[in-house]
C-alpha cells in the first residue's frame, strides 16, 4: 500500500470494529481530495461517512459533541493549513474538556486528521507544518507518521486512544511511499520514538517527511565524512519520547534536529531545551536546529549536510550547492575530512 491507501485501510478497520465510529469532513463522502476515504461511504453508509459544510470550526465542534456522547469521531480537515479556524475548539474545548469537568466528561474519542507539510507546488496555503502550535497545549496528542506502515498503526492507536488526537499526514508521501502493510488492524504505540539507524558520532531527530531527508544526510555523512549518525523518528510530537532521544544524545554527544516548520518557535526548540537540561554534561558541541525554509528533498539533504559539517566541525565545508539530484558539488576547505570528530 501507499500512504493514502494505508489511511483508508485504517479507517476501514476502525469503522468495521466500532459501530459508533463516524468519519466526516469536507468532501470525504466522495473519497476526499487525496482519496483517503474512497469507498467508505458505499461500504458503511451515508450516516457514518458524510460531508460537512466548509467550516473547520464547525467540523471540530461537531466532533467534540459526538465524542462527548461516547461515540468515536474521526474528523478530517482538508489541509493542515486550514486547521486554524478550529484552533479555539481544539485548544479551549477539546483539550480542556476533561479537566474543566473534573473528569466527569471528556471527548477523548476524537481524532482529527489533516494532510500536512510541503508538497512542492502547494504555495503558502497548502504547505504548512503547524504541529508546534498544538504542542504548547496539554490535553491533546499530536502524531506525524513517516510511511504507510507507520501511518496505519499510529492512526489506529490515535483512534483508540482516550485523549483527543491530531494526526498529521505528510501529503507529499501519499503516493510516493509504498510498503507492505497488513490488511488486518494493528497498533503502534504513541509517544515512542523509533531508532531507525544506530550510530556513535551524532544523533539526528526528525518526523514525517523530514525523516527521509535525514536518512539521506546520514548516508552522505557516512560516505563522504566517515561520520556515524544515529537517526531517530520522533513519531509523536506531544507527548514526545524524551527518554529515547536523551539516551541517544548521552551516547553520541551531539544532536541535530530537522523539521519543515519555521525555525523560530518550532518543536526543535523544545527538544533542544530538554536535551540541554538533561544531557548538558554529555554534550560535545552545541545542539543544532534545522528548519525555516521548505526545500525539496535533495536540496534539503544538501543544506542539512552543510549544517552538520559547519556545526560539528568536521574540518570541511560546502562552499556551494548543486541542486541537480545527480550531482553534488562538495568543495573541501582548509583541511581534509577526518573519520571522526576533531
Amino acid at each position: 500500500m501507499n500512504l493514502f491507501q494505508s489511511i483508508t485501510s485504517a479507517l476501514d478497520n476502525a469503522l468495521a470494529k466500532d459501530p459508533t465510529a463516524v468519519v466526516f469532513g469536507e468532501d470525504v463522502a466522495f473519497g476526499g481530495v487525496f482519496r483517503c476515504t474512497v469507498g467508505l461511504r458505499d461500504k458503511y453508509g451515508k450516516d457514518r461517512v458524510f460531508n460537512t459544510p466548509l467550516c473547520e470550526q464547525g467540523i471540530v465542534g461537531f466532533g467534540i459533541g459526538i465524542a462527548v456522547t461516547g461515540a468515536t469521531a474521526i474528523a478530517e480537515i482538508q489541509f493542515a493549513d486550514y486547521i486554524f479556524p478550529a484552533f479555539d475548539q481544539i485548544v479551549n474545548e477539546a483539550a480542556k474538556y476533561r479537566y474543566r469537568s473534573g473528569d466527569l466528561f471528556n471527548c477523548g474519542n476524537l481524532t482529527i486528521r489533516a494532510p500536512w507539510g510541503c508538497v512542492g507546488h502547494g504555495a503558502l496555503y497548502h504547505s504548512q507544518s503547524p504541529e508546534a502550535f498544538f504542542a504548547h497545549c496539554p490535553g491533546i496528542k499530536v502524531v506525524i507518521p513517516r510511511s504507510p506502515l507507520q501511518a496505519k498503526g499510529l492512526l489506529l492507536s490515535c483512534i483508540e486512544d482516550k485523549n483527543p488526537c491530531i494526526f498529521f499526514e505528510p501529503k507529499i508521501l501519499y503516493r510516493a511511499a509504498v510498503e507492505q502493510v497488513p490488511v488486518e488492524p494493528y497498533n503502534i504505540p504513541l509517544s515512542q520514538a523509533e531508532v531507525l539507524q544506530t550510530g556513535s558520532d551524532v544523533t539526528m531527530v526528525a518526523w514525517g517527511t523530514q525523516v527521509h531527508v535525514i536518512k539521506e544526510v546520514a548516508a552522505m555523512a557516512q560516505e563522504k565524512l566517515g561520520v556515524s549518525c544515529e537517526v531517530i523518528d520522533l513519531r509523536t510530537i506531544l507527548p514526545w519520547d524524551t527518554e529515547t532521544v536523551c539516551k541517544s544524545v548521552a551516547k553520541t554527544g551531539r544532536l541535530l534536529i530537522s523539521h519543515e516548520a519555521p525555525l523560530t518557535g518550532g518543536f526543535a526548540s523544545e527538544i533542544s531545551s530538554t536535551v540541554q537540561e538533561e544531557c548538558f554534561l554529555n554534550l560535545e558541541a552545541p545542539i543544532t536546529r534545522r528548519g525555516e525554509e521548505q526545500w525539496g528533498n535533495t536540496e534539503a539533504a544538501f543544506k542539512t549536510l552543510d549544517i552538520l559539517i559547519r556545526s560539528f566541525g568536521f574540518g570541511i565545508y560546502i562552499a556551494d550547492f548543486s541542486f541537480n539530484s545527480a550531482v553534488l558539488n562538495v568543495h573541501l576547505g582548509y583541511s581534509s575530512a577526518s573519520s571522526n570528530f576533531p
